[in-house]
């Protein structure tokens, strides 16, 4: 997965050209020149989510009993393994929820095994170790071993903060198979003013810990207005750091990102400006460094296939044993994510409401039950849908066919007025569990 959702180009739903659906001009749908004037064009992002939390969970938990038969799903090949939200750094686009759970609450190794035999028994092949910082635990080469032992590969998401060779070597033997580290930026000043932490020096010297071990190295660069002008130096650090590839993944704005918006949320032209010096980088690379780019939704007017479809590739595991469609959902109001702790996985993959609540296609509206792409697209993210109109059940409003995209225009917009500003953004950055 590692974050380009499956049945993308670089991120961007297949029968689309740079982003822009078929049969439309300027990203914006049925030839309408964007700045045209609609219903939504006299809504604000704050207007439109001032429906209470009650409300919008009221309207989860209808449609849950609602709904129509579940469709039978195929069985999902990767699970997210957040073994933990405590995290040295305070990233102020972390997507993790505003609402962090405790170390108290978090599972333990032993649980963590009976999940990944579930899971193994349900058709994964692949996890993420990932958090907050999985390296907060000290049983992490055990967790290692209990996901190596049921057949499924690991691979480490860190901020490399506190890997040192001891530890690399205790989690190698123990079965890692690949580590992808969080890179902020190439400056490390900038670096650690995203960050919110001094980190940048643990960071190079775990990639050359992680290299040195004949482990893959992959870097993880969520890109916003802050470093996107850095993309040239950027792919040098990755190549300096001996990465094999590296996900230059725009920020999607759940949890501390969406409070952050403001700060984070980049202009059109920047957009521009990185796209084409990825363009330059990519026949150079070819075959030594691998370039992913997870597509700027908001600045593409394109809705991401976001995971694949909602309970259709993959399934994520909070520290505190509930699971989730993804990552984000833990936002929604109402869901009522099912614990590990309680249920079986195979019965939460297969029939939970959390899982069948938008899966498939029946529960779609208009424009979405009609949309060519709906197959593709899955209606976008339901979890955007919800922070931007406050109704998961909506078209996410960054889709151009929305009758909510003027949100997003209208952001967008902000966005360039503040590209002038010279100063370092302020952030509110993230906070610990």
């Amino acid at each position: 997965m590692n974050g380009t959702p499956e049945g993308t180009v670089d991120g961007t739903p297949e029968g689309t050209v740079d982003g822009t659906p078929e049969g439309t001009v300027d990203g914006t749908a049925d030839g309408t020149a964007e700045g045209t004037v609609d219903e939504a064009t006299h809504r604000t992002a704050d207007e439109a989510t001032h429906r209470t939390a009650d409300e919008a969970a009221y309207g989860i938990a209808h449609r849950a009993e609602e709904a129509a038969p579940p469709v039978d799903p195929a069985p999902p090949w990767a699970l997210l393994a957040e073994l933990s939200h405590g995290c040295p750094l305070r990233c102020a686009y972390c997507s993790n929820p505003v609402e962090l759970i405790g170390r108290s609450d978090e599972l333990t190794a032993e649980h963590w095994s009976d999940i990944f035999r579930q899971a193994a028994d349900l058709g994964v092949v692949q996890t993420h170790l990932s958090g907050g910082e999985p390296l907060l635990r000290r049983d992490l080469p055990a967790v290692v071993a209990a996901a190596d032992a049921a057949a499924v590969h690991t691979q480490l998401v860190t901020s490399g903060v506190g890997l040192n060779e001891r530890r690399l070597a205790a989690l190698t033997a123990a079965g890692l198979r690949s580590v992808q580290l969080s890179v902020q930026h190439a400056d490390p000043a900038a670096s650690e003013h995203i960050a919110g932490a001094r980190s940048f020096a643990a960071k190079e010297r775990a990639a050359h810990l992680v290299t040195a071990a004949g482990l893959p190295l992959g870097l993880n660069v969520v890109l916003h207005r802050a470093n996107l002008d850095a993309l040239d130096a950027i792919v040098e650090l990755g190549l300096a750091w001996g990465a094999s590839r590296i996900e230059l993944a725009n920020t999607q704005f759940y949890g501390w990102a969406l409070r952050n918006r403001d700060a984070l949320l980049p202009s059109r032209a920047q957009i521009a400006a990185a796209r084409a010096r990825l363009e330059h980088w990519r026949p150079l690379l070819a075959g030594r460094l691998e370039l992913v780019w997870v597509v700027p939704d908001y600045v593409d007017g394109v809705a991401k296939p976001c995971m694949g479809g909602w309970g259709a590739l993959s399934l994520t595991v909070a520290p505190d044993g509930r699971v989730y469609p993804c990552p984000a959902a833990a936002a929604l109001p109402g869901l009522d994510a099912p614990n590990v702790r309680d249920h079986s996985l195979e019965w939460i993959w297969r029939e939970s409401p959390a899982f069948t609540l938008y899966r498939g296609e029946s529960w779609m509206r208009e424009p979405c039950r009609s949309c060519e792409l709906r197959g593709r697209d899955f209606g976008g993210c339901r979890c955007q849908a919800y922070a931007l109109t406050g109704d998961a059940a909506r078209t996410d409003p960054v889709c151009s066919r929305s009758p909510d995209h003027a949100l997003v225009r209208a952001l967008v917009d902000r966005a360039a007025e503040r590209e002038a500003v010279s100063a370092a953004p302020q952030y509110a950055y993230r906070e610990g569990p």
